[in-house]
């Protein structure tokens, strides 16, 4: 758990980095000992309000800053819905910083008890089927308030038929911390 000090010290770090990949100075990252654990984050990059890219990892597997650095690079420049970036353009993001909890998989067997145990406006998701794989954060919720149409968004976005019912479909579900920082100009 960190406190919203350094939850906004991840998203100013995240706004650097993204400058030092675009030629700008590097980045600064903060020194507070907790941001040195391993994390797993999220990073969703808006530009006036529409959504410029989001990248992220489902598990803690390096440190919590690394994980921030890579994923905001990510998120702005590799994100296949990310348009160009110029020098100076991330301080024009709205950046958001999630960090994840470990995954808790469901036990679930059918594709009823899997819609009836997901915690609308609280549980990211991610479903894994035979190599495929799809998550969307809390957040979705927002747009997609309905456990139903969350479900076969989902699916659908990890490949699958929406309507699939299978006992194989492994369901896990996340809660996140999240921290936003506004545009910058």
């Amino acid at each position: 758990m960190l406190r919203d000090e350094e939850g906004q010290l991840l998203c100013t770090y995240a706004r650097q980095c993204i400058a030092e990949a675009l030629g700008g100075p590097p980045a600064q990252p903060p020194t507070s000992d907790t941001l040195q654990c391993e994390g797993a984050t999220f990073v969703t990059l808006y530009r006036s309000d529409v959504l410029h890219g989001c990248i992220g990892s489902l598990e803690a597997h390096q440190p919590l800053l690394q994980d921030v650095a890579d994923n905001a690079v990510s998120a702005a420049l590799r994100d296949p819905r990310a348009t160009p970036l110029r020098i100076g353009d991330e301080q024009a993001l709205r950046v958001e910083v999630s960090l994840l909890s470990p995954l808790q998989r469901l036990p679930v067997k059918s594709r009823a008890e899997a819609i009836a145990a997901l915690r609308p406006g609280v549980d990211g998701v991610l479903l894994r089927y035979h190599g495929r794989r799809g998550t969307f954060l809390p957040q979705v919720w927002d747009e997609l308030p309905e456990r139903h149409e969350f479900y076969r968004h989902l699916l659908r976005k990890a490949g699958l038929p929406p309507e699939l019912d299978s006992a194989e479909l492994e369901v896990y579900r996340y809660t996140v911390d999240k921290w936003k920082q506004e545009p910058q100009r």
